[in-house]
């Protein structure tokens, strides 16, 4: 938190952040990490409730039933002390998963370090001072190397870490499928170009998603992640002070929230300012993200692009557009589909079977 700048936006995340970091452990009516009873159970309408898995590719959410039943439960204890250090870390963990899956599949490429044979993705734009997690990751993986020695992939807990980091923020529980394998690969130049910048147009973030088979409904859910988390001064500050090329900011911003953001976030240095992207409740998993996007307050282009198209408030972003309105109204909507997505995401080009390894530690290869 040291990072922060002194500002009225800056009091009020710290305030939300150390008021929610309690709250955030509380565990929500119906915790339940158990294995699951398979694919097709149906859902709970309440928030906490399982979505159905819809496992595929060989993956379900009992495959460390017998070989490590315990794996959950060591990566939540885990997250738990993590999480109440540091309530952003939670975030942190859910875009770890996001950046692995986009780029060659959800196989825990982007933890890998730098080798003779291995160009990190850590090193690519998107990931370069901005990815963080992955002390907590080690962490995870060192605690199932003891209890289960060679069992549980690098990919698995990626998978593991994002639903507990929504679940013990507040978030939707869900059937999670499992059995995913880790690449002996990475690929830098695929996280150069497969992750969607902050900036991107509506147009953009539907390429990319559905470069990776998802839809405009995942896309909407998926971006309410950023209902808890921080964004860099770097990825908002065209917004700001230059949106369309003319020195001027995004017509798109409600007036307070946008002088709120000039004085975290100056013309010149400050790119490693931090800002919520959900300055209502930052460490809490909530629909607050779509009802701020309706005010104009959406952090980044991506954010506000939802609701407004191209970015300027003349667009027609139909669908995306109706979807925002109906999550902001209805929040037990918003928390199936965004279990919903979070499966069909997880699910992207996983390697099974005999593809791949178990690596012992997720920085390098066996």
């Amino acid at each position: 938190m040291a990072v922060f700048k002194v500002s009225f936006l800056g009091l009020v995340v710290a305030i939300a952040l150390f008021s929610a970091s309690t709250q955030s452990l509380a565990h929500p009516a119906g915790f339940n990490f158990g294995w699951g009873s398979g694919w097709g159970s149906e859902p709970s309408r309440g928030h906490s409730g399982y979505a159905p898995a819809g496992g595929s590719f060989g993956l379900f959410p009992q495959f460390y039933q017998f070989s490590c039943p315990q794996a959950n439960d060591i990566v939540i204890s885990v997250l738990q002390q993590a999480i109440a250090r540091e309530p952003r870390v939670a975030a942190s963990l859910l875009r770890l998963h996001f950046h692995d899956c986009f780029v060659q599949g959800c196989d825990a490429s982007v933890l890998l370090d730098d080798s003779t044979t291995i160009a990190s993705e850590k090193r690519s734009g998107p990931n370069r001072n901005s990815l963080r997690g992955f002390e907590v990751i080690d962490e995870i993986k060192a605690k199932l190397e003891e209890a289960c020695p060679q069992t549980v992939s690098c990919a698995d807990i990626l998978a593991l870490a994002a639903r507990g980091s929504i679940v013990l923020s507040g978030g939707p529980n869900w059937d999670l499928p499992l059995g995913r394998r880790d690449s002996r690969t990475a690929s830098l130049s695929g996280s150069n170009s497969n992750i969607p910048a902050p900036n991107s147009t509506l147009s953009t973030l539907l390429t990319f998603f559905k470069r990776q088979g998802l839809d405009e409904v995942d896309l909407v859910a998926l971006s309410g992640g950023h209902t808890i988390g921080v964004a860099r001064c770097v990825t908002f500050k065209q917004r700001l002070y230059n949106q369309r090329g003319n020195n001027q900011p995004d017509e798109t911003l409600e007036r307070s929230y946008y002088f709120g953001l000039k004085s975290v976030c100056p013309s010149s240095g400050g790119d490693n300012n931090i800002s919520p992207l959900d300055f209502a409740s930052p460490a809490k998993f909530d629909n607050a993200y779509f009802k701020l996007i309706l005010f104009g307050k959406g952090l980044l282009t991506s954010d506000q692009v939802l609701l407004t198209g191209n970015g300027n408030g003349n667009g027609n972003a139909g669908k995306t557009m109706e979807l925002v309105k109906t999550y902001a109204y209805d929040e037990s909507l918003f928390f199936q589909q965004f279990a919903k997505s979070m499966v069909k995401m997880g699910n992207i080009r996983p390697l099974t079977g005999s593809k791949g390894e178990v690596r012992n530690n997720c920085r390098r290869l066996n």
